[in-house]
């Protein structure tokens, strides 16, 4: 049986901030095709590892692989599309309209935002077909509510054609049916086109039910192959530092 590759690995990981380590002996590995999902509170080092995956920090120590290349070598960044924290609470003043918003997304493998051929042009319409937002092309971002604002933001991330897909915090700002259409979407997403998706979040309750993989982290990481099983309330209160009860929460319509 041929195994997949490893998308991101990253092998005792750790960022020390000021003599205050943030992140400590971190080792995840998320393979291609896989559905994960990173949880943990508030300043609990979520957003910092990110940042590291995209190359935006540099480790105080250990190592990253991107595709195989360790991620000083790593070059084809494209392939690995990036939706901001807060995404969906945009400016309303952005003076952009998605079609506009999304070419940005294609900008990065082309010769630039007034140089794109067919196939950009193409790639930019499938984004938008694709996160049901074509017919929005014309309106400013800031006219659209939360979801719409954040499926634009995905479609921008997916004009690129990235091979995975990399979400922190994407539900702030959303309202409850709108999450539950961005699940089918990412599920969509994972399932049809073969994207490896990791979801970033420190709430809980939103975690999907499709994941393949859960990552818990606050300083220290652990692993979790059977995120069906859930997570232990003992676990979860551990993670948290305060007394939790889990309830069950299906995202499905």
């Amino acid at each position: 049986m041929r195994l997949k590759p490893a998308l991101f690995k990253t092998t005792d990981l750790t960022y020390v901030l000021n003599k205050h380590t943030i992140l400590d002996s971190v080792s995840m590995t998320i393979l291609q095709g896989e559905y994960c999902a990173l949880i943990g509170p508030n300043g609990g080092g979520k957003t910092t590892l990110i940042k590291m995956l995209l190359s935006l920090l540099k480790p105080t120590s250990g190592t990253i692989e991107l595709f195989g290349v360790d991620i000083d070598r790593f070059t084809n960044f494209h392939l690995i599309g990036f939706v901001p924290q807060q995404a969906a609470t945009l400016d309303r003043a952005f003076p952009a309209t998605v079609k506009e918003v999304v070419q940005m997304g294609r900008a990065a493998i082309s010769k630039g935002l007034f140089a794109f051929d067919d196939t950009d042009l193409r790639a930019v319409d499938d984004a938008m077909q694709r996160m049901m937002v074509f017919d929005l092309q014309d309106r400013l971002i800031g006219e659209l509510s939360g979801g719409q604002r954040q499926r634009v933001l995905i479609a921008r991330a997916l004009a690129a054609e990235p091979k995975a897909l990399i979400l922190d915090e994407p539900n702030t700002g959303v309202d409850q049916p709108s999450q539950a259409a961005f699940y089918d979407l990412l599920r969509e997403l994972n399932v049809q086109m073969g994207l490896t998706i990791l979801f970033v979040t420190h709430d809980v309750s939103v975690i999907a039910d499709d994941i393949t993989k859960l990552f818990t982290i606050n300083r220290y990481l652990t692993s979790c192959s059977d995120p069906k099983a859930k997570i232990s309330c003992s676990d979860i209160s551990t993670l948290y530092g305060t007394s939790t009860h889990l309830l069950n929460n299906h995202h499905r319509h």
